[in-house]
């Protein structure tokens, strides 16, 4: 039974991991196609960027690969953001 929850938390936590990159994908189309970035935060990017960094290389520590993964996936979007934004921020 024990084995049974765990592997569904793992794949629930997996799933929810993906979710979370996925998020910032809706906010780099949006700059990106308005070629505009007024009103975006550098700083709250830039924090999601060093947290992300982080929880990596705690995932890393740990050996945890579905958070390791996750968080690049999720880095990777909120790094594409970063940039958009000092592309586009007038």
């Amino acid at each position: 039974m024990y084995e049974y929850v765990k592997y569904v938390i793992e794949t629930i936590f997996g799933l929810a991991m993906f979710g979370n990159a996925a998020l910032f994908i809706p906010q780099a189309i949006k700059i990106y196609k308005a070629k505009n970035a007024d009103g975006v935060s550098v700083a709250t990017f830039a924090g999601f960027n060093v947290i992300q960094i982080f929880t990596i290389l705690h995932g890393y520590i740990h050996h945890d690969y579905i958070l390791i993964f996750g968080n690049l996936l999720s880095l990777v979007f909120c790094a594409t953001i970063s940039v958009l934004i000092f592309l586009y921020k007038k």
